[in-house]
């Protein structure tokens, strides 16, 4: 049982999380690269995927994993975006910063996404049963690449506009 739960609910509800925290993040993600803040979806992407990583910590585990290590790192990230967005509101250097820190959590969530669907859904698991075999790499090269190429465009284009100037007169 982990906070009441079953683990195979607790399982779900984590999978869920997830799953929300990347589907926001994809949705921040592409309102960067047309300049748009979107404040609520942004708060979803951060909160959600703070909670997946937080609940990856809660299953049973006897040693550190490399899940607890990417969630670690990806905690880290995220308190930096977090700085960079509510601390600082993007002013200056924080701007980029907050852009390249949310992509790194996204991309970060989505790595485990991938190597997650590699585990558990048959047919994929079929492809690259030990995760070394190239279906796997290709398909995690794949992601990365894509994730520099929209994470170095969404430095250049997202200028949300000032605080002043965001709200119309």
């Amino acid at each position: 049982m982990i906070l009441g739960m079953s683990i195979e609910t607790f399982t779900l509800v984590h999978v869920v999380i997830s799953l929300i925290g990347i589907a926001s993040g994809l949705i921040v993600l592409f309102g960067m690269l047309g300049s748009h803040r979107m404040p609520g979806w942004t708060a979803l992407f951060l909160l959600t995927t703070i909670l997946t990583s937080v609940t990856g910590f809660l299953f049973p585990f006897t040693t550190l994993l490399p899940s607890h290590i990417v969630g670690i790192i990806s905690l880290v990230v995220l308190a930096i975006a977090l700085l960079a967005l509510y601390g600082f509101g993007l002013r200056g250097a924080w701007r980029w910063i907050y852009v390249v820190t949310a992509v790194v959590a996204l991309y970060l969530n989505s790595f485990v996404a991938v190597f997650q669907a590699f585990l558990k859904i048959p047919f994929v698991h079929d492809l690259a049963p030990t995760q070394a075999e190239p279906p796997f790499m290709i398909a995690q090269l794949v992601v990365l690449a894509l994730f520099v190429v929209l994470g170095l465009t969404a430095v250049v284009k997202f200028r949300p506009p000032a605080a002043a100037e965001a709200v119309p007169a």
